[in-house]
């Protein structure tokens, strides 16, 4: 094999394909990247029997061929060097890398013990790749980082004609986003468990191309996989990462929580003081939001040591005359998590009584209605008197 490419290009899509490795792989071949140069065109592989990722992109062959290398070695290296174009050749047991007066050699991997990546599945949609992005990223957040509950670190994506939900939880907190792609006509409704983390790398790795196709393994065929694939102008590239087992939970009806008592507060304004009463939070105890007639005041302590106390214009409205409650507490990191997920000059909370869930929605503005395509609800937690 000799191709000649781009220093960026080469870079960026090493450091793309190779970003899905295993730190800890089960079997040391694993750890490779597969380079497989072909007319005009070099493919970067990887595979860790649960996600692979693949990108093509266009290279001068001279000699065509395949290698498999350590990948985060190889990732290392192109990184490091000069803007010039480089040079690979490989040989039966080492590949060459030349760029300028910098000269690598690195030892191959036997080829014929690599596991073959699985097949991309039919086609089943696109969906813009910036509305993807955000909405994962807004979706994300509220999904579980323990492996041991690992249901809890998916997010649900349910497909239904033109419309298209993300769901994710870890029991402590919900989110849900609501919005529309663009799916073949063979695509019949249904629901499948993506990793959390996958998806939200996926999504981000992939925003710079116009459209992600989504491709979904037809019932029954036993693969359980979903696929991504995203085209721009210097490469191609796809993902494909199995489904997480087990029943999500039900999470819908939980969504539907009545405006008993609002709080309307301009997002930023509450972003920061959040960010700066909850300096000297105690781990583990909550952030206090005592609330008033046209402000609340939010409050955080760590024992005998710091206290911290600041007070925020707010809008707040008592549809049954009466207050449902007049203190709220939230864990912080939630609270920012969803604050932050947010696009709106204003948020919109609404509560039904202490210690049940509290709905959070962007507010487009102040006298407006709530959008009710993204919701998030975080559970309370229990305020020590």
């Amino acid at each position: 094999m000799k191709i000649q490419l781009d220093k960026d290009v080469l870079a960026d899509s090493v450091a793309w394909a190779a970003r899905s490795l295993p730190l800890r792989p089960s079997f040391p071949i694993l750890a490779g990247l597969l380079i497989k140069a072909e007319p005009d065109v070099v493919t970067l592989s990887s595979f860790d029997y649960e996600t692979s990722a693949e990108v093509t992109i266009k290279a001068e062959v001279e000699a065509a061929g395949t290698v498999l290398v350590s990948g985060k070695l190889l990732a290392d290296i192109t990184r490091s060097l000069p803007a010039k174009p480089v040079t690979l050749v490989s040989t039966e047991t080492e590949l060459e890398v030349n760029c300028g007066s910098a000269h690598f050699t690195l030892q191959t991997l036997p080829v014929a013990d690599y596991p073959a990546l699985p097949p991309m599945p039919k086609a089943s949609g696109w969906i813009a790749s910036d509305e993807l992005n955000k909405a994962v990223a807004q979706v994300v957040v509220a999904a579980g980082r323990d492996e041991l509950l690992p249901v809890f670190t998916g997010v649900k994506l349910e497909f239904d004609g033109e419309n298209l939900s993300l769901l994710a939880t870890d029991r402590y907190r919900m989110a849900l986003k609501e919005m529309t792609w663009s799916p073949s006509a063979s695509v019949v409704a249904t629901q499948v468990l993506v990793p959390g983390k996958v998806l939200a790398d996926t999504a981000k790795s992939m925003a710079g191309a116009e459209r992600i196709t989504i491709s979904l393994a037809e019932a029954g065929s036993g693969e359980g996989l979903v696929g991504f694939e995203a085209e721009t102008a210097a490469d191609t590239r796809q993902i494909t990462t199995r489904l997480l087992d087990g029943e999500f939970p039900k999470l819908r009806h939980l969504m539907n929580i009545p405006n008993d008592m609002t709080v309307r507060v301009a997002t930023q304004d509450l972003i920061a003081a959040v960010r700066r009463v909850a300096l000297v939070a105690e781990k583990n105890t909550s952030l206090r939001m005592r609330i008033g007639t046209d402000e609340i005041t939010l409050e955080a302590a760590r024992g005998d040591q710091a206290q911290a106390t600041e007070a925020v214009t707010a809008l707040v409205d008592y549809a049954g005359g009466e207050p449902v409650l007049t203190e709220a507490g939230f864990n912080p990191h939630y609270l920012l998590d969803a604050l932050s997920a947010l696009d709106t000059p204003y948020v919109h909370f609404s509560f039904t009584g202490s210690g049940k869930p509290c709905l959070v929605t962007a507010l487009p503005d102040l006298d407006g209605e709530p959008a009710d395509d993204y919701r998030h609800v975080i559970m309370l937690m229990r305020l020590s008197s």
